[in-house]
């Protein structure tokens, strides 16, 4: 006897509608088929963005290999050493 006859999964599925029912069954497909919709949609944003991301790298290589590059490092980085002075009015004795 064959395991996966038609007439055992007829009876597998008249099984299943009575313990779930058709309305609880009709749910987990609908939810099943919205997060397979949401996975789907995901993956292709993700495509899109690498793809993007692809297109705005210069054409000479890599990014960061270029005249200019870290001259904004610079600046950040005097911004970011500079310690903030204690003001008197912000301690409280």
């Amino acid at each position: 006897m064959d395991l996966f006859s038609p007439r055992h999964l007829l009876i597998i599925l008249v099984v299943v509608l009575l313990v779930f029912g058709t309305k609880k069954l009709r749910n987990i497909g609908s939810d099943l088929g919205a997060a397979v919709r949401g996975f789907k949609k995901g993956m292709n944003e993700n495509e899109q963005d690498e793809q993007l991301a692809q297109k705005q790298l210069p054409v000479g290589g890599a990014a960061g290999s270029g005249p200019g590059v870290g001259q904004g490092a610079a600046k950040d980085a005097e911004f970011h050493d500079a310690a903030p002075a204690a003001r008197q009015d912000d301690r409280r004795a």
